[in-house]
């Protein structure tokens, strides 16, 4: 008895964490986040078909921060598309009227899902994966683009800690998104344990996972820009609170 199987798109999720080590995504995309410019009605993100043998469709939409699939204020066009092998498209994520009712004080984040599904086969013992891919979607107001001033000094510079009993607590008093990657008790140190990638809110605090004692007197944290470079913030501390020391930056901010 033979056995064709395809996998469903409603398992795709448990499917792709148990295989992921051994699959790679045939529909790519050329970032790893989508910065969204409010004084724009559109943005627009290049994929490529990495399969150079068969055509792909694509499948793409956006959630809110707790995973709902919505189709306002953003919505991705075309929804679906095919893609040839070994060609590149364009994804256009649109602005809609309900997008002027978000805050204009501070980004607003969702998250730009993918999909990938290969063509059906008609082999026998095949086992068809449709991989996806989100990332993070921030809808930046016009009113707080950043200046060159800004750009040239990172807004991520402003971030503080402040110590709370065992741990530090991040506070960001940007209107911006600020996605933390690691932590370390030194510049070349290794991760510290506990640690677990974060998100801190616009105008925000949230509570790191190590302990002060893990993370000494001058813990140095990295974070995501607006390109996907991870740059390294060190900290200096004085007392209960924690300041960048803009001097002990990295050359490569």
């Amino acid at each position: 008895m033979t056995l064709n199987i395809r996998i469903t798109l409603s398992t795709l999720t448990l499917l792709a964490l148990s295989l992921s080590q051994n699959a790679t995504a045939a529909i790519g995309l050329d970032r790893t986040r989508v910065i969204f410019d409010g004084g724009k009605d559109a943005t627009s993100v290049s994929i490529t078909n990495n399969n150079t043998q068969l055509p792909y469709l694509a499948q793409g939409w956006i959630e809110d921060e707790q995973g709902q699939k919505i189709t306002t204020p953003l919505i991705v066009l075309p929804p679906v598309q095919r893609v040839e092998p070994g060609k590149q498209s364009q994804v256009k994520v649109q602005a809609l009227p309900a997008a002027k009712s978000l805050p204009q004080d501070r980004e607003t984040v969702y998250y730009f899902n993918l999909r990938e599904i290969p063509p059906r086969t008609d082999k026998a013992n095949t086992l068809q994966i449709a991989l996806q891919t989100r990332i993070k979607l921030f809808y930046r107001p016009q009113a707080i683009a950043p200046s060159q001033q800004e750009v040239s000094n990172p807004w991520q510079e402003r971030l503080t800690l402040t110590r709370q009993g065992e741990r530090y607590q991040v506070n960001n008093p940007t209107p911006y998104y600020v996605t933390l990657v690691d932590a370390r008790s030194s510049k070349d140190g290794k991760t510290v344990a506990g640690f677990e990638p974060l998100m801190v809110p616009p105008k925000g605090a949230v509570t790191l996972g190590p302990t002060v004692e893990a993370l000494g007197s001058t813990p140095h944290l990295a974070y995501v820009n607006d390109y996907g470079a991870r740059p390294l913030l060190a900290f200096s501390c004085s007392g209960e609170t924690c300041k960048v020391n803009l001097q002990a930056a990295p050359p490569n901010q």
